[in-house]
């Protein structure tokens, strides 16, 4: 099938997600190997943000896929309440590279679902019903996870779930905390308490926080930040979420991203780089206290495909994948790189502003004028953005291109020749912004 025809094909008969039918342009992908994608008219495309930051060991990985031939061949699927080898497995393996006391864990199909489900518990732990959740976050699609979700996708659902409190993070869009990463932190933490005063804090079930914020900034916390809010809610009595979805396995160049903050959530959400993308599979980790309620408590939540065989025998290998092949230090030394090369670009392009990013989860701003401003208000766009998106595809490269920035989420197989040729791309790209750059 060609591209032409698979598009539209695509496009008249499926539904694709975040857009309408008519503004939807589809990238035709034939096949996937490592950190590229081809089209069927044979185009080579760098994925330079392993898709939705999921496929982080690279496409195509052979052990993986044997893994889950082998599993396909033993065993697909059976009911929740079944034990399997493979599940057995997985459990003790994810009890063993994960730190703490989260050590039970509850197999669901993505993100979103491991998220329902981690809230579910903490309001069936605590008896209580409120959630705390961040304005500059994203937990997931489904309608309690929209609710949770603090970006412009969730106005567009609502009402929703009752019961949860939106807050600003330690860095919002416009407001400042403060200059100093001290300053932030004791301000953020300082407003935090006073909504907890105004809500009841003991009508708080638990706060969820994507650990280094994703798609609203990728913004890792500031210095000390989670360490003094776990401190604070368990002054209350409120549980902390990790939402690891995005930031997981490897892609801060930890295992999980919480491993780089000093402190241990009592739950962990996680999907994504689980498995790398290979097969649907989440999860949500536990800490002891709270697994060891549900062995004499009713946990009231199930899913068809809970445990599912063949999502477990892709994570199972793909962990493997990421600890022999020593993805995890290859993310430290590539995002050494990252950094070089983000700081090259800003003092070559005058409309960048920020390049952040740890490990090998990036993104970069795009301003409009020395002042600052970026090129785009929060949930708007600009039509050089459009065309710096469409110039990244047709010179190969693919990426996502929102609002006013550009993600740089490779996975972490590539190698510095691979990861500096995109960024020549983006050195090229960027002659589109500076031609709109104010001064």
């Amino acid at each position: 099938m060609n591209s032409e025809e698979m598009v539209r094909l695509c496009r008249e008969h499926t539904l694709y997600t975040w857009t309408s039918g008519q503004a939807v342009d589809p990238l035709p992908v034939e096949r996937a190997e490592g950190i590229y994608m081809y089209t069927p008219d044979g185009q080579r495309m760098i994925d330079f943000n392993s898709q939705l930051m999921c496929v982080n060991i690279g496409h195509g990985h052979p052990k993986v896929l044997d893994a889950m031939k082998k599993q396909m061949d033993e065993l697909t699927y059976v009911f929740p309440a079944t034990a399997t080898a493979v599940r057995a497995r997985v459990g003790k393996l994810m009890s063993e590279i994960t730190p703490g006391n989260l050590n039970t864990f509850f197999f669901t199909l993505g993100g979103a679902d491991a998220n329902e489900n981690a809230i579910r518990a903490a309001k069936l732990y605590t008896g209580r019903s409120k959630i705390l959740a961040r304005y500059r976050s994203y937990h997931g699609a489904t309608n309690m996870c929209m609710q949770l979700t603090g970006d412009p996708r969730r106005v567009q659902n609502e009402p929703g779930m009752p019961g949860v409190v939106h807050v600003m993070d330690p860095r919002p869009y416009n407001y400042s905390f403060g200059e100093t990463d001290a300053e932030k932190v004791e301000r953020n933490l300082r407003y935090l308490e006073e909504v907890i005063e105004y809500e009841g804090g003991h009508t708080i079930a638990a706060m969820i926080c994507e650990t280094v914020t994703g798609t609203n900034g990728v913004q890792p916390p500031p210095e000390g930040y989670f360490p003094a809010l776990k401190k604070l809610l368990e002054k209350h009595g409120i549980l902390l979420i990790c939402d690891e979805v995005m930031a997981g396995f490897g892609r801060t160049g930890k295992m999980y991203a919480f491993e780089n903050f000093g402190f241990v959530p009592d739950m962990v959400t996680m999907a994504k780089g689980l498995t790398s993308a290979y097969a649907p599979l989440g999860a949500v980790a536990m800490s002891d206290p709270i697994a060891d309620h549900f062995e004499t408590n009713v946990f009231w939540g199930g899913l068809t495909y809970n445990s599912h065989a063949l999502g477990l025998s892709a994570a199972e290998a793909a962990i493997k994948v990421l600890l022999e092949e020593n993805l995890l230090e290859n993310a430290v030394e590539m995002g050494k790189v990252m950094r070089s090369e983000m700081d090259r670009l800003i003092a070559k392009h005058p409309s960048l502003k920020e390049g952040r990013q740890l490990g090998l989860f990036g993104m970069m701003d795009v301003q409009k004028n020395s002042q600052g401003d970026l090129i785009a208000p929060y949930n708007g766009t600009h039509p050089a953005m459009k065309e710096l998106s469409s110039f990244f595809r047709s010179e190969g490269l693919f990426t996502f291109v929102r609002w006013s920035h550009f993600m740089c989420n490779p996975p972490l197989c590539i190698n510095e020749e691979q990861l500096l040729e995109a960024f020549e791309i983006i050195d090229r790209g960027l002659e589109i912004t500076d031609a709109v750059f104010e001064g």
